[in-house]
């Protein structure tokens, strides 16, 4: 079935001004439904080892929950549910051995081949959805600074300099089960970006700019371009990052053959 457009997809991740890196991001295309495709990204804390060991178990996790996939069979927000609450208690598994308790962020967006679009989420790693330009929709953090947002206490740019601004309300792997959120876009068209991100990106961008970047440069070129850019801005300060960003472009027309010319006998 064409569906009018073609999918372009690229990742980024950088570990900042930090020792070690904490952030993972995986992009993974199903090896059997043509047009189905699952991004997740994790952004994991508890030590040098703890986070570590958190944001790769939701790789794991990822990988062989979507590798036996069928879209047939379940629906999109029981995977997406399942991811969270498999990685969730897994991650509680291995606190026994961990450097520092890990816990993670995660969201995660997937893709179907009808042009269904359905993400999820748990702390303040962020998803956006831009169209030609602008922010449709974005995920509300899990934290102590939005909830202050929330209720009108502070402004958004007050937030991103609040002293508790990495004060997360739940995530991945801590004693309570995380607030997973899920959400729905029914079709995707030509111009759509979906872009998902850790607090180390979208810290130094306003949504404003980053749906310009998503819209102007191609997938590959707007990684590189807000990698480059948060580097910058964090002025020697900047944590882990990572991104991961699919954008929608419009099919190229069907190519037609130019009409055999007839050739009479004589």
């Amino acid at each position: 079935m064409d569906l009018g457009y073609r999918i372009h997809c690229a990742t980024g991740l950088h570990k900042g001004d930090r020792e070690y890196q904490q952030d993972q991001v995986s992009l993974l295309v199903h090896p059997h439904v043509n047009g189905c495709l699952l991004a997740v990204l994790a952004d994991g804390m508890g030590g040098r080892t703890g986070g570590r060991k958190a944001s790769d178990q939701i790789m794991m996790t990822a990988r062989q929950l979507f590798e036996g996939y069928r879209p047939d069979r379940e629906a999109p927000s029981a995977l997406l549910h399942r991811l969270a609450m498999e990685s969730h208690i897994v991650i509680r598994l291995t606190a026994i051995s961990a450097e520092q308790e890990p816990h993670s962020t995660i969201a995660a967006f997937l893709m179907l081949p009808d042009g269904s679009c359905h993400w999820m989420h748990a702390g303040d790693s962020r998803i956006h959805h831009f169209h030609d330009g602008r922010l449709v929709r974005r995920t509300r953090d899990h934290s102590y600074v939005q909830q202050l947002v929330d209720r009108g206490q502070i402004s958004v740019e007050e937030a991103l300099r609040h002293p508790q601004a990495n004060v997360l309300l739940g995530c991945l792997g801590t004693q309570d089960d995380p607030p997973i959120e899920l959400h729905r876009i029914e079709r995707l068209e030509p111009g759509d970006s979906i872009l998902a991100c850790s607090d180390g990106l979208w810290h130094y961008f306003t949504p404003e700019e980053m749906a310009v970047v998503a819209t102007e440069l191609s997938p590959r070129e707007a990684s590189e371009f807000l990698v480059s850019k948060a580097r910058s801005r964090a002025r020697g300060g900047g944590d882990n990052l990572s991104l991961v960003l699919m954008k929608l472009t419009p099919s190229p027309p069907a190519r037609t053959d130019p009409p055999v010319p007839s050739i009479g006998t004589r």
